[in-house]
């Protein structure tokens, strides 16, 4: 057996969730920014996390749902997996993100699971708080090296592909490493750098 771990916003997802959220209610330039520092390395992933969503408190829980339910996927990312499954790899979704973009995408792309933060809601809103497996910097690399352990499954038959400064903890146990069209801190850290906007991209270095 064997494992490729997705990074899901700006990879698996042609842009950032919070970001088609934010759109909505006229506060995507001050998200996207606040995205932007976190996902270059310039600011703490956690605290980043929770001033973006805070930002959205009081946003439609049902409006939410549906952004998150029509999201535009990545060229190439159901063929991707489809190809992954075939030659062996478990194939998981490691996401900042949230659970309400990540699981309708797994109906979709036919990842096998994911990880992901939760957002809060109470009476049909946003309260602005979260929370979840992916709240930190080092969660994706922690919650790898976990299911590694119960998989039984190498650094070696382990893939990572991601985008920003919060993939970089997995690079550290996955035996192929991929940049996705990432930010320059992720492309050092990079064994493959893909700069076409098409995952299938990624089969050519299997």
């Amino acid at each position: 057996m064997k494992l490729a771990v997705f990074d899901f916003d700006s990879t698996l997802m042609e842009g950032e969730t919070l970001e088609f959220i934010a759109k909505e209610y006229n506060l995507e330039p001050l998200i996207k920014k606040i995205t932007t520092e976190a996902m270059e390395g310039k600011i703490d992933f956690f605290e980043s996390l929770i001033k973006r969503v805070s930002l959205l408190k009081g946003a439609k829980e049902e409006k939410i749902k549906d952004i998150c339910e029509n999201l535009p996927y990545t060229k190439g990312a159901k063929e991707t997996i489809y190809e992954l499954k075939k030659m062996g790899y478990k194939v998981v979704c490691f996401s900042g993100g949230y659970e309400t973009a990540t699981i309708p995408a797994q109906k979709v792309l036919g990842y096998d699971a994911q990880f992901s933060n939760i957002f809060h809601f109470k009476n049909g809103e946003l309260t602005g708080m979260l929370g979840g497996e992916m709240m930190f910097s080092d969660s994706k690399g922690k919650m790898l090296k976990r299911l590694q352990a119960i998989m039984d499954i190498s650094k070696e038959d382990t893939i990572a592909i991601g985008d920003g400064a919060n993939d970089l903890s997995m690079f550290q146990y996955a035996g192929k490493r991929i940049a996705f069209c990432a930010k320059p801190i992720l492309k050092e850290n990079a064994d493959i750098i893909i700069d076409i906007k098409n995952l299938t991209e990624i089969l050519n270095h299997m």
